[in-house]
């Protein structure tokens, strides 16, 4: 007799994921409620409490990361968190969280880890002889604006650093909080040393709530892109990912939007499903969107080889198809029409001054 499908867990208010299982990459077994009594959050019936973020505070013996990949523009980054309270059901960098033997789904949003030391530690690393200054890449890859950045204000502190010093920052953000760092990121910008990339992967409050629940609503990320611009901050906005019949009819109208609100240039990609990433995003379909899950799929599929996700370095970044070919055409033409990505940004950094602190060599 054939196995029953296991039943789809209900949505939960606030959060991306809808489970919390386990990576099955490594020798963990999977997380999994057996319906016993003690799984249940509250009470028989109804809705549990919504779950609570946790966070653990994290001491680095270094901060700044270095990447060697051939298909990516920086060469060095910083994250001042693990793990994302935004919730992002697409998120990438779910698959991180395994590595701590924590799962990609729920535990990567609600048990976090943060790096107070990192603008200490940045500091000196900056004063070592061997350093050569290049932009640092900051929200690559979890979000230096997210929820518990308003207690920690680690990203703040980074970011004081690289301004008493010179040093030029880009930072990719899908928070309207980032605005509480104009002091800083508008004398900066003034000098050439920094750039901001917004993410709008939607302009429909509905969809943002399912599919980047503790993210800015679409509204505040177009007028966090406008007092950027305004305080003088060179900013992008990123139309990314794009899903296939989720959110692809909105290229246009998000590419316009963020025009309209003094973006320079504009960046896009399609929807990346690492690892751990496509089962649950298959189960975030199952779950808000029944009736096209299989069609998603299908074209995702379609992009990448008749797989979920193409990890080879440059290909990971160029779906194939006819359909991949449509995408590309219409962000271009929509870009071209609102005078996008005629200057590319360069960012400064001649103007670097080594720390001199004494205490930065203990």
């Amino acid at each position: 007799m054939a196995e029953s499908p296991r039943p789809l867990p209900p949505p939960i208010k606030g959060r991306g994921a809808t489970n919390g299982g386990l990576s099955a990459r490594f020798d963990d077994k999977a997380r999994e409620s057996d319906g016993d009594w003690l799984d249940a959050r509250e009470g028989v019936d109804g809705e549990g409490p919504p779950l609570r973020t946790e966070v653990t505070i994290e001491t680095p013996r270094t901060i700044i990361t270095r990447n060697q990949s051939p298909d990516i523009a920086f060469d060095r980054s910083i994250n001042a968190y693990r793990g994302c309270e935004h919730g992002c059901i697409y998120c990438f960098a779910r698959p991180t969280h395994a590595f701590q033997n924590l799962s990609p789904g729920l535990d990567f949003e609600t048990k976090l880890f943060a790096k107070p030391s990192a603008a200490a530690l940045l500091r000196k690393e900056l004063a070592k002889p061997s350093y050569r200054c290049e932009p640092i890449a900051i929200g690559t890859n979890t979000d230096p604006y997210q929820p518990i950045e308003e207690r920690y204000l680690i990203t703040r502190e980074i970011l004081e650093v690289l301004a008493e010093h010179d040093h030029p920052v880009v930072i990719t953000t899908k928070s309207a909080r980032i605005l509480r760092d104009l002091d800083l990121l508008g004398p900066m910008a003034a000098k050439g040393l920094t750039a901001v990339m917004m993410s709008v992967t939607t302009l429909d409050p509905a969809l943002s709530r399912r599919m980047e629940p503790r993210a800015s609503a679409p509204a505040r990320r177009i007028g966090a892109i406008a007092g950027l611009v305004q305080a003088g901050v060179r900013t992008s906005i990123s139309v990314s990912p794009i899903v296939p019949a989720i959110n692809d009819h909105e290229i246009e109208a998000i590419v316009a939007a963020g025009a309209e609100a003094g973006a320079k240039s504009a960046f896009s990609i399609v929807v990346r499903l690492p690892h751990e990433v496509a089962p649950l995003f298959r189960e975030w379909l199952a779950v808000h969107y029944p009736d096209r899950a299989a069609k998603v799929m299908a074209m995702i599929g379609a992009m990448r080889g008749g797989r979920d996700n193409n990890g080879d370095f440059f290909d990971r970044f160029k779906p194939k198809g006819a359909y991949a070919a449509a995408l590309q055409a219409r962000f271009r033409l929509a870009c071209r029409k609102h005078g996008l990505n005629v200057e590319r940004f360069h960012a400064r950094t001649d103007l670097f001054r080594v720390p001199t602190d004494q205490l930065t060599l203990f």
